[in-house]
């Protein structure tokens, strides 16, 4: 046990976890912290709550507001943890979702969408969520002398775009592709051992997807329902399920993998339907 305690363990590492005031940011963060990282909680709002419940089980945490979006926030912060702890050694880009005005429904037709919806809904999962913060805290990274590990948050989508939401497909399809370029261009420019890879979650209830999974009275809707029966293990996952595979991309046990996007989906992206 020795042996796997070490490859896995965060000791000593330094964690910043952009959209950490979500539900599944929330978790991610948690998860790293109980495997011994330091951990940043950057979002703008509940950065400070979430921040507090990790003090609370004896991790190392600080709070910071951070708009993806804004890359003079994103530099403070970079500089604000390099001044207290001296390197950044993981990256989780957690922020990201989908909105209604970027949602095909009977009320408003693919031919009707506006085109700053769809451009809000890629620049928030695409640039905010993934490309600005690693190249604001990228910079710092590359510098590692052990290197590191960014990890991005793709989706089933990527995989094959599903009905409805065109704008968000198409945006973890780049996420995708981007985590893949970007660890290939660390890798043969900066350092060798800094890594980038991507997770992909299947279906995880969280409030950007309710609306289309739950209806008003809390049973599935058609959509979830279809969803469920084409995921072979039969039920939506629960975001503690996503910390498993961070830590492993964040540790050392994965320090000959890059480039990379895992799916985590119980299935859903293996099942042909027959």
């Amino acid at each position: 046990m020795k042996i796997i305690e070490k490859i896995f363990s965060l000791e000593g590492k330094v964690a910043i976890v952009t959209g950490g005031g979500g539900i599944l940011g929330s978790e991610i963060a948690k998860g790293l912290g109980l495997a011994g990282a330091k951990v940043i909680i950057g979002d703008i709002k509940n950065y400070k709550e979430v921040s507090e419940n990790l003090k609370n089980l004896g991790i190392e945490s600080e709070g910071e507001y951070l708009d993806v979006f804004d890359r003079n926030l994103l530099e403070e912060v970079a500089k604000k943890v390099i001044n207290k702890y001296g390197k950044i050694d993981i990256l989780i880009n957690a922020a990201g979702g989908n909105i209604k005005e970027a949602t095909t429904s009977p009320e408003l037709s693919f031919f009707d969408i506006p085109i700053s919806a769809l451009e809000k809904v890629v620049a928030l999962n695409l640039f905010g969520g993934a490309i600005l913060p690693c190249q604001v805290f990228g910079r710092y990274m590359v510098k590692n002398e052990n290197g590191g590990s960014i990890i991005n948050i793709s989706s089933m989508n990527a995989f094959r775009p599903l009905t409805r939401i065109p704008g968000y497909s198409a945006a973890k399809a780049a996420v995708s592709n981007f985590t893949q370029w970007l660890a290939v261009h660390f890798a043969l420019e900066y350092n060798k051992k800094l890594r980038v890879n991507a997770i992909a979650p299947g279906f995880f209830l969280t409030q950007q997807n309710r609306y289309l999974l739950i209806d008003e009275n809390g049973n599935l809707t058609e959509r979830g329902k279809s969803i469920i029966l084409h995921t072979p293990m039969g039920r939506f996952g629960n975001p503690e399920e996503l910390v498993g595979v961070c830590i492993f991309l964040s540790s050392d046990a994965s320090s000959f993998i890059t480039g990379t996007v895992i799916p985590i989906d119980g299935g859903f992206n293996a099942y042909s339907g027959v």
